[in-house]
């Protein structure tokens, strides 16, 4: 009972934040035919503001878990969100084995998930080194992952685009990845695909 509760708030959530997203900054979608139906995927996208997780939340068609930094639970509106979507909080600058085991298990229940693989916002930016999440989940669990692209303006009324492009396969790297004096190599050059197809959609 508490899980369809949950389903119907999260309907009526991901609702509001679409209508939201249309009317205040003019949301346009393009690339969801590559969002294949009943495949799992890790959806990656580049973070410029706070619009960024809603706006994937209420496009992306499905019910996607998204990872986010520990500090958002301080916020009760972000904290509420957490709750609705089934957020993954992960503890900045450590290594959450909490947060780690429950990514897995949840791509390996077939469930989707989303992160930004810059790590915070404008990280790119700030020169902050890619972070290699995506890829090692993708690795680990075999999924594909689709690299989201946000582009547009950033205040009120001024139009932005969302593009999903087409699933990314790094199975090229499993060998590399299982071996040990590759497996960093691995993460490195599958993060760097990743973050390149990211950059190339939000163009």
């Amino acid at each position: 009972m508490k899980l369809f509760f949950k389903k119907i708030g999260r309907g009526i959530v991901k609702g509001a934040i679409y209508i939201y997203c249309k009317v205040v900054h003019r949301a346009e979608v393009i690339g969801k035919e590559n969002i294949i139906k009943d495949e799992k995927f890790i959806f990656c996208g580049n973070h410029r503001n706070y619009l960024d997780p809603p706006l994937i939340v209420c496009t992306v068609g499905r019910h996607v878990r998204f990872m986010a930094k520990e500090d958002l639970r301080k916020n009760p509106f972000f904290a509420f969100l957490g709750v609705i979507f089934d957020g993954i909080y992960v503890k900045r600058d450590s290594k959450d084995v909490t947060a780690l085991k429950t990514t897995l298990k949840a791509l390996k229940d077939g469930e989707s998930i989303a992160l930004f693989p810059e790590g915070t916002r404008n990280g790119l930016e700030k020169n902050e080194k890619v972070k290699d999440g995506a890829a090692f989940f993708a690795l680990r669990t075999g999924t594909r992952v689709i690299p989201v692209g946000i582009s547009g303006g950033l205040k009120a009324f001024q139009k932005v685009k969302i593009v999903y492009g087409k699933p990314i396969d790094l199975s090229k790297y499993n060998e590399m990845y299982k071996n040990k004096e590759t497996e960093k190599q691995a993460l490195e050059e599958a993060s760097e695909l990743i973050m390149n197809s990211i950059v190339e959609l939000a163009k």
